[in-house]
């Protein structure tokens, strides 16, 4: 039996890439997933790896940047598991590019997806994981928000910083409920890095050569793997962090 057996995790953005790569490694320690997605095909995909590793898989259709329904939506995730012990908020779809090329629309598309769908999922969790007096959740960033340049990245940054900001803020008023509040700043090899590498293939090396460790992380063995660290009891004092899974590449002093 995992650690996590008889515990019930929610991961947006689980179709595909870095969410689908958590819920694998949840899933392999006996956590019952929760898929939320945009695209019902993707999210069955992600469902039947995790079934076939023998884990309950469910998922649940959502666009994280229409925040009105997330109430409604964790109840019904709560009332199919029976818990709700831990959150990943992974979902993120926002503008890249010099802030002078961008609309307002563009601008706000990364705190809706961000910020404010972050803050909606933890909010609506919050009840659900102090139930038990051990719940968890994990919010992405990115090292973008601590790059020397910033060109390009500028929206996706602040979008970041607040979420960023919110974990701290929640990892202090709610240590008091038995809730650990977290944030991991990934590189990983997901469908959008791959397809980027494979059209830039000099940018791609440069950049790999700028990470310590060589290389970009495989979603579920370098992210998921240390998400399942964060979420169980050897982090059980760990709280309102930023965890850089780069291998090495991003200096948050």
């Amino acid at each position: 039996m995992g650690h996590l057996e008889g515990k019930t995790a929610i991961v947006t953005g689980g179709g595909q890439g870095v969410g689908q790569g958590i819920a694998l490694a949840l899933a392999a320690e006996g956590a019952a997933i929760a898929v939320i997605g945009r695209t019902p095909a993707k999210l069955e995909a992600t469902c039947e790896l995790l079934r076939a590793r023998g884990a309950r898989a469910e998922p649940f259709s959502c666009d994280v940047s229409a925040t009105e329904p997330v109430p409604e939506l964790v109840e019904r995730i709560a009332g199919s598991f029976g818990r709700i012990d831990i959150l990943v908020n992974n979902a993120y779809d926002g503008a890249y590019g010099p802030l002078l090329s961008m609309t307002d629309a563009d601008f706000q598309q990364g705190f809706r997806n961000g910020p404010f769908a972050t803050f909606a999922f933890m909010k609506a969790c919050h009840p659900h994981l102090k139930r038990h007096g051990d719940g968890v959740v994990i919010n992405l960033v990115t090292g973008a928000m601590v790059r020397w340049d910033l060109r390009t990245y500028g929206a996706y940054a602040a979008a970041k910083t607040a979420v960023r900001s919110l974990t701290r803020t929640a990892a202090n008023e709610w240590g008091p409920d038995g809730i650990r509040v977290n944030a991991i700043a990934p590189h990983a090899a997901s469908p959008g890095y791959v397809r980027w590498a494979d059209t830039n293939p000099q940018e791609a090396a440069d950049f790999c050569a700028s990470i310590p460790l060589g290389r970009v992380g495989d979603c579920e063995a370098d992210i998921g793997r240390a998400v399942v660290m964060l979420c169980g009891p050897d982090a059980r004092y760990l709280t309102g962090a930023t965890v850089p899974l780069d291998g090495g590449q991003a200096n948050f002093d």
